[in-house]
Order: structure tokens, then C-alpha cells, then sequence
């Protein structure tokens, strides 16, 4: 499977035409289709990949770091796909596929405990002692 995750950002900034790329985010559900562009005119990066909404809204940028490797791939023709994956706190993360892999969404984070169930719980209280 050749897949990866990567990061959005620039949420907090506003788009061109005045649209809000956070409340877009948010209205992003996981699995829909993601539009990556490059942006070769850019005049703070040339390398910058803008990230559009199946609704054609931008909800920001792939990262600096990231961008001229996907934006090489673009533009040597190699077929990438591109679904929302979830918001985040510095905007959000989607998950590319390449060569013709469709990107799936990773299971859900195994890592995060669950609480106990209350009724398997044993609980001993503190003894009370009684005051002298």
C-alpha cells in the first residue's frame, strides 16, 4: 500500500475571495475527496501545494516541507488521490495515495485508553477513623 498522512496548515488565514478555511474544515467529513493545486506564482513559496474542499474551498496548505516532493510528483504526472482525513489544531491532516492507490483512512487510534466499565471497577474507600 502506498499511502501517507500529511498536514494542513494555515487555517487561521483567510482565503482570497474572504472564506474561512476553518469553518470549512470543519464542515469536512472524513473520506471526502481532497483537491491538491499546485501554486508555482506563489510569492512566499513556489513550491506551495494549496488544499481545496470537495466543495472548491481552500482549507490551507500542505506544508513546507512536504510540498516540492508532492508538487515533483504533480508535475511529473504520477496519479495522487487525496481524501480528508480530520481537523486539527493547526488545521488538518488528509491521507494521499499514489500510483493509483485509493487512500483509506487509518483505524481509529488504538492508543487512547477507554474508561473502565464502572460495574467490573472494585472500589475500596479509605477507612473512616473516628475522631479522638
Amino acid at each position: 500500500m502506498k499511502q501517507m498522512s500529511l498536514h494542513v496548515v494555515g487555517a487561521n488565514h483567510p482565503n482570497a475571495d474572504g472564506g474561512n478555511r476553518r469553518f470549512e474544515t470543519l464542515l469536512c467529513v472524513p473520506g471526502e475527496p481532497i483537491e491538491l493545486i499546485p501554486e508555482p506564482k506563489n510569492p512566499a513559496d513556489p513550491n506551495a501545494i494549496a488544499v481545496f474542499s470537495s466543495r472548491n474551498v481552500q482549507i490551507g496548505y500542505l506544508t513546507a516541507d512536504r510540498a516540492p516532493w508532492i508538487g515533483g510528483m504533480l508535475r511529473n504526472g504520477r496519479p495522487i488521490e487525496a481524501i480528508f482525513q480530520a481537523a486539527t489544531p493547526a488545521g488538518a491532516a488528509i491521507r494521499i495515495g499514489f500510483d493509483g492507490d485509493h487512500p483509506v483512512l487509518p483505524p481509529a487510534d488504538a492508543t487512547r485508553a477507554t474508561p473502565p466499565d464502572p460495574a467490573t471497577v472494585e472500589f475500596w474507600p479509605d477507612e473512616i477513623y473516628p475522631d479522638d
